[in-house]
């Protein structure tokens, strides 16, 4: 069975147990592909660890959770060293963040020095303790879900935290046919542990060095800087995108194409992933009653196509 077969069956095996999300699910898996961390940004009880859960095991990796509180430490999540007598020596116990796929849940209730844990480990692939550095398990994708603002007991994730995630989606609430199916379906829980592995690990790294093969051409990376320079205009946000942020965009669009059985990124790829993708590294400009989503939607109207 070829690649773009594998990933079909995959998203379809994963819209059985998340019903009635197509567009959030592809995202979750482009962002995946791309070597990415992924952000669920959603009010509790519509599926987000459900949907981790089920996408651990559709790839065949290994899957941790870590539900977040305000007394969480850091050594919660990396592991601690405990003197063993029958060894005479201390010996290291990971922590949950040895995972290849680590379910960050409710990441803003933690305090910020818990959050700023998780920052090493998302960019350098590794994690220090005790002076050790240790490798984090490959590939290593973190899946953090947080709860609105506005709710009891959170922390707003500082920006250089959320600049290390790739995507943020959020799930919603199912429309009235997908909930009938929830309704009347079996348990979700049950449904994920029955979930076959579709790919092997080895299997996902071949796709994610096949999408930084897909082919960007010039004019489309024109578009993509004509982009970014209208997000540091001042007209649409209050401050522009990160060269970091530019790359990320471009990586997202080169999964979204591999998705969409491509081996080049075509201008819809770009329209496809951008508001996922920059949205929440960005702060709109004035009273324009739209948040950072809508204002990116009404950006991406006003810059031309190549």
């Amino acid at each position: 069975m070829d690649a773009q077969h594998k990933l079909k069956s995959l998203l379809a095996q994963l819209n059985t147990v998340i019903v009635g999300k197509p567009t959030q699910l592809q995202d979750c898996v482009a962002c995946l592909l791309a070597g990415g961390h992924l952000l669920i940004d959603d009010v509790p009880g519509v599926g987000k660890t459900t949907l981790a859960h089920a996408l651990a095991r559709s790839f065949g990796l290994q899957f941790s959770r870590v539900q977040f509180t305000s007394d969480l430490m850091p050594s919660d999540l990396s592991g601690v060293s405990i003197y063993e007598r029958g060894k005479e020596a201390f010996v290291f116990h990971p922590g949950p963040i040895f995972a290849q796929v680590l379910l960050a849940d409710e990441i803003n209730r933690a305090s910020p020095k818990t959050q700023s844990a998780l920052l090493e480990a998302m960019e350098e692939k590794q994690v220090t303790v005790e002076g050790e550095t240790r490798p984090l398990p490959h590939p290593f994708f973190v899946i953090a879900t947080q709860n609105p603002l506005d709710q009891l007991g959170t922390y707003a994730l500082p920006e250089s935290q959320l600049d290390r995630f790739l995507m943020r989606i959020s799930l919603g609430y199912p429309d009235r046919a997908s909930e009938r199916a929830l309704l009347a379906g079996e348990d979700r829980r049950a449904m994920v542990d029955a979930l076959p592995s579709l790919l092997g690990e080895g299997e996902l790294l071949q796709l994610q060095a096949a999408v930084l093969a897909v082919h960007a051409a010039g004019p489309l990376l024109d578009y993509v800087q004509d982009l970014i320079a209208a997000t540091r205009s001042g007209q649409w946000f209050l401050q522009g995108l990160s060269p970091r942020a530019g790359i990320a965009v471009v990586r997202a669009a080169k999964a979204q194409a591999l998705l969409s059985g491509r081996d080049y990124v075509a201008p819809d790829d770009v329209q496809a992933v951008l508001p996922q993708t920059i949205a929440h590294r960005l702060i709109p400009v004035g009273d324009a009653g739209r948040g950072a989503v809508e204002q990116v939607r009404a950006m991406l109207q006003a810059v031309p196509l190549p």
